[in-house]
């Protein structure tokens, strides 16, 4: 039996991973054998993908990627609080108390904030001396700032907060050290809670208590550290990736940075379609089969697994002519990075209102940025399950 497609291609890190262009010419899913120990159905197609994710006949309980994790528990009991595993009426209640937070209008009303931090991580880039790391300098501090003001978390925690999700979002590393980082974090979201259940502020957590406490149907502890996890790792981990990832997928096509810096009007359309070149949740969402689905000439058996592999999808020619080509002109806001159905990402007009700030600002105040170092010493994050790079080391004329 084939293996799930996890390696990129030798030599293009910014291509999916091999096999997905002869899968998408097959006449529907493709059963593999997956890291996880099981068995699983790969969907390749954006009509497929986008198709199974909006099902209701698959749970996401095992969520986001679990497939990719060496012997991962496929079974463990759903906390009640994860917006990422539960299904139905339990992730609609959840959602429901979120999604004010994530509205456009609240996310525009960042917007002056989110600029703010980026010209003043920009400045500080410029005041420094010699190459710097991009990562460590500009694409991590801004949504970690940006998720910690709204949840409500001191910033001053960021490195311990960082160095445990880092660990969380791997595939490799020993399941103690996952099940104490796991802990670890645990611990500190439980400390924050119980203070903001002490003394409410204006910030996300606070809000979070009071609404399900005014609808009668308060959190637990438990709950709201789950959401509080789940919103602090996600708010930071994909959108960090992306801006460092991204900056370097531009130097390689100068003549499209070219175009992004000459006209800033083009950002919006320019993160719709790096989201989509890109697809950093990079092995896709895994699903439980809960009844018979149909699919091409297949049925997908009730208690099978599937995979829906959205770096495949956003790479359909059907949908997007020339997909393996970068072009910022292109209308790209279809892609799906954020996933698709009940469970695409909440916070996505907060990922997109960041990196159009960073695409806006960062090329035009620095316009001879360059790499510090040969492209072949990039290290990529092959191992995680948000996709990047581990130090983004770029210099300028100064």
């Amino acid at each position: 039996m084939t293996e799930f497609p996890a390696g990129r291609p030798s030599g293009c890190p910014f291509e999916p991973a091999a096999g997905y262009t002869a899968l998408r010419e097959t006449s529907g899913p493709i059963k593999v054998s997956t890291p996880a120990g099981v068995d699983a159905w790969v969907l390749s197609r954006y009509d497929d993908v986008r198709s199974v994710l909006a099902d209701t006949r698959l749970s996401s309980r095992s969520a986001p990627s679990a497939h990719v994790v060496p012997e991962a528990d496929l079974e463990r009991e759903v906390e009640s609080g994860s917006i990422l595993q539960n299904d139905g009426e339990r992730h609609a209640h959840l959602r429901r108390l979120l999604t004010s937070e994530f509205t456009v209008k609240r996310v525009q009303a960042l917007r002056p904030r989110i600029q703010q931090l980026v010209e003043d991580h920009l400045d500080a880039m410029l005041a420094s001396e010699g190459p710097v790391d991009l990562v460590q300098a500009f694409a991590l501090p801004i949504p970690s700032l940006v998720i910690c003001e709204l949840l409500g978390v001191p910033y001053a925690d960021r490195d311990q907060f960082q160095r445990r999700s880092a660990i969380l979002v791997s595939v490799d590393r020993p399941e103690d050290e996952v099940t104490r980082v796991s802990e670890e974090l645990q611990q500190y979201m439980a400390g924050l809670v119980l203070a903001k259940l002490e003394q409410r502020e204006d910030d996300l957590l606070s809000r979070l208590i009071t609404r399900a406490e005014d609808q009668g149907n308060p959190l637990t502890v438990p709950e709201l550290v789950s959401i509080g996890i789940t919103l602090l790792i996600a708010g930071h981990e994909t959108t960090a990736n992306m801006i460092a990832l991204s900056t370097l997928v531009l130097l390689r096509n100068p003549d499209q940075l070219n175009a992004l810096r000459n006209d800033p009007a083009l950002a919006p359309a320019a993160a719709e379609e790096l989201l989509r070149y890109l697809s950093v949740v990079q092995f896709g969402l895994f699903r439980h089969v809960l009844d018979d689905l149909p699919l091409g000439d297949e049925t997908i058996k009730a208690g099978e697994y599937l995979i829906a592999a959205l770096s495949s999808g956003n790479r359909d020619e059907s949908v997007f002519p020339n997909a393996d080509q970068v072009d910022l002109s292109r209308k790209a806001s279809a892609h799906l990075a954020f996933g698709f159905g009940p469970h695409q990402c909440l916070g996505q007009q907060l990922a997109r209102v960041e990196l159009q700030e960073v695409y806006t600002r960062l090329y035009r105040r620095i316009p001879t940025l360059r790499l510090a170092v040969p492209f072949e010493e990039i290290k990529f994050k092959d191992n995680t399950l948000v996709y990047g790079v581990t130090a983004l080391p770029v210099t300028w004329d100064r």
